[in-house]
């Protein structure tokens, strides 16, 4: 995919409004004015020891572990705090109101960061010491024009002069930016791939413990102290040399894998009680608002944990492997007419394959018990008589073919997607699910339509089928028992401290519950 460059910047002089009020509208632009795309003006190395790197619109465990892994290359990194609804409005008054709700969050949000620096040390300050790197894309989505909101909203605030550089996501290797600062080579982006792999399972890990904990708040506790010892982890990585010897490194290592097993170890004092009848509701949808945890979503994870729901987390390295698949089918689409398109196919088939064993390996050093990630080639099949492979915008058809994953192979009981106002990708995929719908009637599905300031009305909407979703899990908890001819307390003689561990993997026996799963599992162990 290729980055596309940042917006067009008037050159004509214009006022510059004060950085503690907000205008309506940019700067006029005389009509005689050719356009003129965005540069930032140089970062050199020289720089780099006084300018601190801005990052953000993860789930806080990835945010984490990325600044680590970024702060061990020698760069200053500090994490934008989550977005809040503050934001939100600031995001739509400095830029654009008809924008979806993630543009206007993470603008607003880089936004009134900058602006309250600047309100301390000076709007010329900020632009010398501060830089904002952030993910680049094309395409269909809103994603990739962000940028162009966070420029607007700058100028609004008279922080033109502050520098904004992209990471495109189509290549790992993307060589030194202008002035030779940041440098989005290897080291770089596999130290963030990593970061991301792990704190995906450690979130999922997370989720499917904190809903059975014994003595409530001990999953946080025991989170909160596993993400500073990965990060110490991250930060102090050995030297992992240049181009591919650094892959090797991080492909052949044990390093992270140990550090995961520590993790688990400290997650062993967790005691769960997973005889509980809990719907299990997986997360899909745009990809920042599956992702981020806070204001943006209405709280969504929360909201559904104390609605006694099981949280199924979006995990983001799912994003790379459908982001390869895009990249092979195009190269498969042109087998035979151009050279060598073949091979780049499988070239990348195999670095599929690569990321899975990676998840994998993680999961495996935590026990196991995070969910697997399924397959690209099965969740283009499941979407395909719905939504066609090859359009790609936002998600595309993985977002049909996970909802029908989740739903045939008995991994969630409901499916809720959150999806931004007026995005036109969410909308396709929304419109292909009601086909999916009427051949799946007993799919439960809650489309949550997401403006950043309606949450009654989107969470209303998602209870209503988290109700059904609850008696669903109800009554399959009570048709285990039945076919078993056993009560829970019966069960319970049957279990040994090691399963009470949040560190124990339960089978999976064909029912979407946790409950009706381990239920299955005691009764096939012997009878103490």
């Amino acid at each position: 995919m290729k980055t596309i460059p940042l917006i067009a910047i008037d050159s004509t002089p214009t006022p510059k409004p004060s950085v503690s009020h907000r205008t309506l509208e940019p700067p006029a632009r005389v009509s005689t004015e050719p356009y003129r795309a965005y540069k930032p003006r140089p970062f050199t190395r020289a720089e780099r020891d006084r300018v601190t790197l801005l990052i953000g619109g993860l789930h806080w465990r990835a945010e984490r572990m990325a600044q680590a892994s970024i702060q061990n290359l020698g760069y200053n990194v500090e994490l934008l705090p989550t977005a809040t609804r503050e934001d939100l409005l600031t995001g739509r008054e400095l830029a654009d109101i008809g924008q979806c709700s993630p543009t206007s969050f993470t603008t607003g949000n880089l936004a009134n960061v900058l602006r309250n620096k600047a309100q301390a040390m000076g709007a010329a300050t900020v632009a010398d010491k501060y830089i904002y790197v952030t993910a680049g894309s094309c395409g269909a989505c809103r994603f990739g024009q962000y940028h162009q909101s966070y420029e607007l909203a700058l100028r609004n605030l008279g922080l033109e002069s502050f520098r904004m550089f992209l990471m495109g996501q189509g290549a790992v290797d993307q060589g030194e930016t202008n002035g030779g600062g940041l440098d989005i080579n290897l080291p770089l982006s596999l130290g963030i791939v990593w970061a991301i792999v792990l704190s995906d399972i450690l979130q999922d890990f997370e989720y499917q413990t904190r809903p059975y904990e014994v003595n409530a708040g001990e999953t946080a506790l025991v989170v909160a102290n596993a993400v500073d010892y990965l990060f110490e982890a991250f930060r102090k990585m050995p030297q992992r040399g240049a181009k591919w010897s650094a892959l090797a490194w991080h492909l052949s290592t044990d390093y992270f894998a140990s550090a995961m097993r520590e993790v688990r170890r400290r997650f062993d004092r967790v005691e769960v009680d997973r005889l509980r009848p809990r719907p299990v509701v997986k997360l899909t949808g745009e990809f920042y608002l599956q992702t981020v945890e806070g204001d943006p979503n209405y709280n969504i994870h929360r909201w559904l944990e104390g609605e006694g729901a099981e949280v199924y987390p979006a995990v983001i390295v799912i994003w790379f492997d459908y982001l390869m698949r895009m990249a092979a089918q195009d190269f498969e689409d042109h087998v035979g007419i151009n050279r060598g398109a073949y091979l780049k196919m499988k070239a990348i088939h195999g670095a599929q394959r690569l990321l899975r064993w990676t998840y994998d390996r993680m999961r495996n050093a935590l026990g196991g018990v995070p969910h697997e990630m399924p397959q690209q080639s099965l969740l283009r099949d499941l979407a395909q008589p719905y939504f066609h492979s090859r359009l790609n915008g936002g998600e595309g058809d993985m977002l049909v073919g996970k909802a029908l994953w989740a739903h045939q192979k008995k991994k969630a009981h409901m499916i809720c997607e959150l999806s931004p106002y007026s995005c036109m990708p969410n909308t396709m995929s929304i419109g292909a699910m009601s086909a999916v719908i009427g051949k799946h009637p007993d799919l439960l599905y809650a489309p949550l339509e997401i403006k950043g300031d309606a949450e009654v009305h989107a969470l209303s909407r998602c209870q209503m089928i988290l109700t059904e979703a609850k008696k669903r899990a109800q009554k399959e908890y009570d048709d285990v028992f039945a076919r078993l001819g056993k009560t829970p307390d019966q069960l319970r003689e049957r279990e040994t401290a090691a399963m009470r561990r949040s560190t124990y993997r339960v089978p999976h026996y064909g029912v979407a519950g946790t409950g009706a799963n381990y239920a299955l599992h005691l009764a096939r162990c012997p009878q103490r």
